[in-house]
């Protein structure tokens, strides 16, 4: 293969904007994604896919406001080969520096018979007249063949062939299913470049998901054979089991340069704050044993690893937690430090807030740095979590007391302002974070379902803070709360309320029209 400047660039193509935010609990409001994609700009991201515009009037929005927002990515809408999906995608995309639309039709004998029930030359023409209604409006048109790893392989390349004629700058191979292995998947990219004679006039890329757990494996293999465009989400978020993990793809091909002969332009120490980001806003949080983002990736238990580290860090760490931003130094300011001095480190650990944002987490982290003897990154992150991405405030938690023991009945009374007006009541419950959710829910009058329920703590040490994220239902919506507080029922309250707010939102929005 050429080692030529230009192949040895590897594009990364994010879509946990998309593909990962289809999930289920993964969905995210028009701010929550315009969030993401400025983290993605910041992170290095190639390509931005921000949506399917077609899909909802929300999913529009979104897409069109990251598109006049985002300068450093190219941005790119989804949409199906049809007249309708394009002209829709191009409308959210159109004001983007570098738009792309992307668009993509079945190509597997599978799908042309049960789903799109037309035959292979029907198809083709669809896909042909797709990409070049879509070149009409910018020069980026990127096609995928939908399930192209159970396509006929002679055919996928006649598909190829004609989509790049057409004007397809960019073709992309997905393993739509997650049935592919590595050497198999290889082989494909490696028959396709043999085989489709204008090959050279478009980037080969691969959509890999993660059913048998090879999406990372195969989407290497794509790249060993030529491919130049990865599609991946951060933490590997998306359907079913989801996607390439971005920060894996990123990591290994870092780290080894010497197999690869290839890179990425990612700048990796900010990996884990948009990691990080994403488990905020989402309240999916990535297993311990994550390889380069969960909690144990650069943990050392046994003895004879830390005697090794001790002595040479290469011994048994192969990559820094520091490359890929995962600092765990202590935060050197404290309550006596300065406003720049702070600004300075939430922009260290990847976050660009307004100063009307700043000002509302540095006052949090005076009043964390007032109790908390040693303040951690992670600190900082959770209160940047809990006072910059929550929800407009409907319901305000103001004061709570909570009474529990062995013989006694959980009680707790709580006091917050319910659109200006102060309300206070009490309730009992199984346990003390149950009492506080009652009272909560008598003084808002509101009926939402507990889904989950989840405690994580932020650092160690008894003083360390809690951070709690609750999943609610409320008819067909669902939304995460977060919050964090050294007291672990505080912490409850705060996630609970926040994820009530965020339902109110909700609400609103689509009593405005906004959603479909």
């Amino acid at each position: 293969m050429s080692t030529r400047q230009e192949d040895t660039h590897v594009k990364i193509f994010d879509t946990t904007l998309r593909d990962g935010e289809q999930s289920p609990g993964n969905t995210m409001n028009i701010a929550e994604k315009l969030r993401v994609a400025r983290q993605l700009e910041i992170l290095g991201v190639d390509i931005i896919e921000a949506g399917f515009p077609i899909a909802s009037q929300g999913d529009f929005e979104a897409v069109q406001q990251i598109a006049r927002t985002i300068k450093g990515s190219q941005i790119a809408g989804l949409a199906r080969a049809n007249d309708a999906d394009i002209d829709r995608a191009w409308e959210a995309v159109r004001d983007a520096a570098r738009p792309r639309i992307h668009t993509f039709i079945s190509t597997s004998d599978i799908h042309l018979q049960h789903q799109l029930r037309k035959n292979r030359d029907e198809v083709l023409n669809i896909a042909v007249a797709a990409v070049k209604r879509a070149k009409a409006y910018t020069p980026v048109v990127e096609f995928s063949a939908m399930d192209a790893t159970r396509s006929e392989r002679e055919y996928l390349c006649r598909v190829f062939s004609e989509v790049i004629a057409a004007g397809a700058t960019t073709i992309n191979v997905p393993d739509t299913v997650g049935y592919s292995v590595p050497s198999e998947f290889g082989d494909l990219i490696r028959h396709i470049v043999e085989h489709v004679p204008n090959i050279g006039e478009a980037t080969i890329s691969v959509h890999c998901h993660n059913d048998l757990g090879l999406a990372v494996a195969n989407s290497l293999a794509a790249v060993q054979n030529g491919a130049r465009q990865v599609e991946c989400t951060l933490n590997g978020i998306g359907e079913r089991a989801g996607n390439a993990s971005l920060e894996e793809i990123v990591m290994i091909l870092r780290t080894r340069r010497d197999l690869f002969a290839a890179d990425t332009r990612i700048v990796t120490e900010k990996i884990y704050p948009s990691s990080r980001l994403i488990t905020s806003i989402t309240g999916v949080a990535v297993q311990p044993n994550k390889a380069i983002v969960g909690a144990n990736a650069f943990a050392h238990e046994s003895g004879i690893h830390q005697d090794g580290l001790l002595k040479d860090k290469t011994t048994y760490e192969i990559m820094t937690p520091e490359s890929v931003g995962m600092n765990q130094s202590l935060l050197v300011i404290g309550k006596h430090s300065g406003r720049h001095a702070f600004r300075s480190r939430v922009e260290e650990l990847g976050f660009a807030l307004s100063d009307e944002e700043l000002n509302k987490a540095f006052v949090r982290f005076k009043e964390l740095a007032d109790k908390k003897k040693d303040v951690f990154d992670e600190d900082i992150e959770a209160l940047i979590a809990e006072e910059v991405l929550r929800a407009p405030e409907e319901f305000k938690f103001l004061n709570m007391t909570v009474a529990s023991g062995t013989v006694a009945i959980p009680s707790a009374t709580v006091e917050m302002n319910v659109r200006g007006k102060v309300i206070k009541k009490a309730a009992f419950g199984d346990g003390p974070v149950d009492a506080a959710f009652q009272a909560i829910r008598e003084i808002t009058g509101t009926k939402s379902r507990l889904l989950k329920y989840m405690v994580n703590s932020i650092t160690g040490g008894t003083d360390a803070q809690g951070e709690v994220t609750v999943r609610l239902s409320e008819g067909e919506t669902i939304v995460v709360g977060q919050g964090a507080h050294m007291d672990i029922i505080i912490a409850s309250a705060l996630a609970y309320v926040n994820a009530l707010n965020r339902l109110e939102h909700a609400r609103k929005k689509h009593t405005a029209g906004l959603y479909h």
